[in-house]
């Protein structure tokens, strides 16, 4: 039977799902058939790992046809709404362009004063633009000293009635913010307010399109000498010596697993070694795959700086981006590719190792070892049945490896400042967001420092390395589709049933120790 604080924390755990259902329904709702469809993507998605774990905290656990099942089924329902959501598009866009043709036919078929006393000059103020929209007249270029007179009046050039109609200019660093009003999509806006002010300008400018403090869209051109720098030379050799030293922690990790000190024996580094080479494995796919999509999107990324510990043998790295980001679809995209190339490497490696754990494995392992991840312990029973009742359980070399980089990975998911969590609640949710998560991230990695020394390594690293947001993309209007905002959705909850253990009671319950 459940204790009941154990009943208290399932039921806060509903009542936070129902919630979060009920909050993004809230927001797909402004956005008709078209929302309530995407929302539905994402609950879907969902499902099947919200049902798996809810009946696994029952006692209730599926078999791999079950599992498998659930996951086909989720996807077959997926690919069904996507393509009415497609459909429901199609049907949008057709009404928007015949609402569009109306109205133009109705503007033919109007009296001929009545374009001209509507249609406004690009070079005057309307006046049909409110008392608010109108120019500042005491911003004149001479106020913006930070950048020449010339640069200002050309800049302001580009603005006009039917992109971004500019109300007011604010210096800002070595650029300038423009104030005013959005008048079309952001990204055609960007990239027509981009193109215009290269042909005036050239390269010397970069322009953002950003939300201010109000939550309006603001215009801010910055000099390009702002960008990402390169890496220094320094820089470079810190990245060697970080990797050397990862590489023996690597190695320490696979000794103590083994139940020696690598570095008091270092004649028996053939034996670490598999786990220190497993260790790496991981790495390699996660900054692979980081680097590979940044490629796709042209974007340049630093030498990855790898953080060795002791108990895992590494934290992963920080990779900085040395190219501006067109727009958060980007910083998901590459933020994104990472985790999944080491995760799936790290899952595909626990399983195979599972599935080869026979009496007289070459690790042996307390049961207890199991109940530390969610995501492992419940893994652990469907393949192995009851032989994690054993006090001690025959395991192969490559389920410890699959673990090791599941906690890898998921400590890179962490919704913190500039980790790769950090990074995709930025891309999905924006920066206000992605900074109260940080905050939350680190008071829960204080607490949770009260057993675990781990976290309170980790919880160091992000407070003086990685708590900063990442940099704005050039459009920070634009928001990643629902499908990214799902697979996100679903990164965050597999890092959570990763890290968090299970009680001692839900693991009695399921025999496992």
């Amino acid at each position: 039977m459940l204790n009941p604080s154990e009943i208290s924390l399932t039921v806060v755990i509903v009542l936070a799902a129902l919630a979060i259902l009920g909050w993004g329904f809230w927001r797909a709702r402004p956005f008709g058939k078209l929302g309530i469809l995407a929302w539905l993507q994402s609950v879907v998605l969902m499902t099947p790992w919200l049902l798996f774990f809810g009946l696994f905290s029952l006692g209730i656990y599926l078999n791999l046809a079950g599992i498998l099942f659930l996951l086909l089924a989720s996807a077959g329902l997926y690919i069904y709404l996507g393509r009415q959501l497609r459909a429901a598009g199609q049907d949008a866009a057709l009404q928007e362009r015949i609402a569009a043709k109306l109205q133009e036919m109705e503007a033919e078929n109007s009296t001929p004063a009545a374009p001209s006393a509507e249609k406004p000059n690009p070079t005057a103020t309307p006046k049909a633009v409110p008392e608010a929209e109108k120019p500042n007249p005491t911003a004149t270029p001479e106020a913006v000293s930070a950048m020449p007179a010339e640069d200002i009046k050309a800049i302001q050039g580009i603005f006009g009635i039917d992109t971004f109609f500019a109300t007011e200019t604010i210096p800002y660093q070595d650029g300038a913010i423009f104030k005013g009003n959005l008048r079309g999509e952001p990204e055609a806006v960007h990239a027509s307010l981009s193109a215009s002010m290269q042909q005036r300008v050239g390269d010397r400018y970069r322009l953002f399109l950003l939300n201010s403090p109000e939550e309006r869209p603001t215009v801010v051109v910055l000099p390009s000498h702002n960008e990402p720098q390169p890496m220094t030379v320094p820089q470079r050799v810190l990245a060697v010596v970080l990797a050397l030293a990862t590489l023996a922690t690597s190695l320490e990790t696979g000794g103590l697993l083994l139940r020696f000190d690598i570095f008091n024996e270092p004649t028996r580094y053939q034996e670490a070694l598999p786990v220190a080479v497993g260790i790496w494995a991981v790495l390699i796919a996660h900054e692979l795959g980081h680097f590979l999509w940044a490629k796709r999107h042209n974007i340049r990324l630093s030498w990855p700086f790898f953080l060795p510990t002791w108990q895992i043998g590494s934290f992963g790295a920080l990779t900085r981006f040395e190219s501006l980001l067109p727009n958060r679809q980007v910083l998901f995209d590459i933020s994104l590719a990472g985790p999944a190339a080491g995760g799936i490497l790290s899952l595909a490696m626990l399983l195979l190792g599972l599935l080869l754990s026979h009496p007289g494995s070459y690790f042996q392992v307390p049961s207890q070892f199991f109940q530390g991840s969610i995501l492992v312990g419940t893994l652990a029973k469907v393949v192995l049945g009851n032989a994690v009742q054993q006090p001690l359980v025959d395991v192969h070399p490559l389920t410890i490896i699959g673990w090791l980089g599941l906690v890898i990975t998921a400590l890179n998911l962490m919704p913190a400042g500039q980790l790769d969590g950090g990074r995709i609640v930025q891309a999905i949710y924006g920066r206000k967001i992605a900074g109260r998560t940080t905050v939350a991230t680190i008071i829960v990695l204080a607490i949770a420092s009260l057993a675990n020394p781990l976290a309170l390594y980790w919880a160091i690293l992000i407070l003086f390395l990685q708590r900063d947001l990442e940099r704005p993309s050039l459009n920070e209007l634009t928001e990643p589709d629902d499908a990214r905002a799902a697979l996100g959705l679903l990164a965050l909850f597999l890092m959570v049933v990763t890290l968090i253990p299970l009680t001692p009671s839900v693991a009695g319950r399921l025999g496992i120790g």
